[in-house]
């Protein structure tokens, strides 16, 4: 069954008003969930993730998360108790947004809460990854051993997403850039010549005549872009609002010569690292492929993955169930096949993890190194070519005069 997430309000025993987020299947199982925390629900709404980021003031992003992690573990390691960690770390963290998630997930340890169902009840902030893992950890005792994973595994994500975003910024300026600076000469330079063609009544040259008729079109329809890029964003938003539809997206995305590529690996790598991080916590290969399965976006990889759960659920192995849905990368079945022969699938998985974040930045660096002469080029023969076929009209026009 679909998570739904719901914002409450409600009463403890003293009669103090509670309000905070929780994560169930049904409404019904959020009321229990809060009777079983000695909680009367007073109020009890339906909402979306997007909406609970935003019900906390400032979102909370992985950087926060990061330092969270870091300072819960130098805590932990020094064998401190949680709920004692807390309350330095809430006298540590000098952001505010930071302070209010501690202090909520310290008063629900206090009310006898494990961390894990504490941080279960902010689904907005703590992954299903992150959960499994602190449960992990708490029921075998492990903590201390975990925590430093988690802390690297975040660290490691929200590294390759910088990279990836700041390799990518400078094309787009130049794309953007340049498309802006050919539309101002279409819109307001090239109509210039109009008149002086107009006076003249000479014949135009067919690519004068054309640029001009571009223009005139810009000018009169140019307003129609701006409804035409949010009707575009609205159908992409349309084709994943619906699982179907989505997987048929995804499934063409993958298909795509080289971004197909790119988010493939991007993809794996993720699944290894989250599925490597969960074997290495002790928690089962069915489960660790339930949540892995959960922190992809790809609908397409998604199916492919509970196909390959069902597999691995009838008593084939991991590695072969991947080889036989023939979407993912052969070095990927082939050394978790090795890994199970050899009783190391999660630290195997882990290795491949680095591999393929190595190949995403690889293919982006490659990619951007031919993207930003291509992009100087093409911009350079558009503007360039404007001119020319401008000034060789007025030229010829001059010609024909004398």
């Amino acid at each position: 069954m679909s998570v739904n997430y719901y914002q409450y309000q409600a009463c403890d025993a003293q009669g103090n008003i509670t309000n905070g987020q929780l994560s169930a299947e049904s409404e019904r199982e959020a009321i229990a969930m809060l009777h079983a925390r000695k909680l009367v629900p007073v109020k009890l709404n339906s909402t979306s993730r997007q909406s609970l980021k935003r019900s906390g003031g400032k979102r909370i992003g992985t950087a926060d998360l990061v330092d969270f992690t870091s300072g819960l573990t130098t805590l932990v390691e020094a064998r401190i108790p949680i709920d004692k960690a807390l309350q330095l770390l809430e006298g540590i963290t000098a952001k505010e947004h930071m302070k209010r998630l501690v202090v909520s997930l310290r008063r629900d340890v206090k009310e006898g809460k494990s961390l894990a169902d504490a941080m279960e009840s902010r689904p907005d902030v703590f992954s299903k990854l992150y959960i499994n893992i602190i449960r992990a950890g708490e029921t075998g005792g492990i903590l201390d051993q975990l925590l430093p994973d988690l802390g690297n595994f975040l660290e490691t994500a929200e590294e390759t997403k910088k990279q990836i975003i700041s390799a990518l910024t400078y094309p787009m300026v130049l794309l953007i850039t340049g498309l802006i600076s050919v539309v101002l000469l279409l819109v307001y330079v090239v109509p210039q010549f109009t008149a002086m063609f107009e006076d003249v009544g000479s014949e135009i040259p067919p690519s004068a005549e054309f640029l001009l008729n571009l223009s005139s079109g810009l000018q009169n329809f140019g307003w129609l872009i701006v409804p035409v890029v949010f009707g575009i964003i609205y159908w992409w938003r349309w084709l994943a609002a619906d699982k179907q539809r989505k997987r048929q997206k995804d499934a063409f995305m993958l298909r795509l010569p080289i971004a197909g590529k790119l988010m493939l690996n991007r993809d794996v790598a993720i699944f290894s690292r989250t599925l490597g991080a969960l074997l290495g916590a002790g928690i089962p290969l069915i489960r660790g492929l339930r949540v892995a399965r959960e922190v992809i976006s790809n609908e397409e990889l998604i199916h492919h993955l509970e196909v390959v759960e069902e597999d691995v659920r009838s008593g084939a192995g991991l590695g072969i169930s991947l080889e036989k849905t023939g979407m993912f990368p052969v070095l990927l079945h082939q050394l978790v096949t090795v890994g199970e022969e050899s009783g190391r699938t999660g630290p195997i998985l882990k290795k491949l993890a680095k591999t393929f974040d190595a190949n995403v930045r690889d293919d982006v660096s490659r990619l951007v190194s031919a993207l930003q002469p291509a992009l100087i080029l093409l911009l350079g023969i558009a503007v360039g070519g404007i001119i020319i076929v401008m000034l060789s009209a007025v030229f010829s026009m001059n010609t024909v005069d004398f």
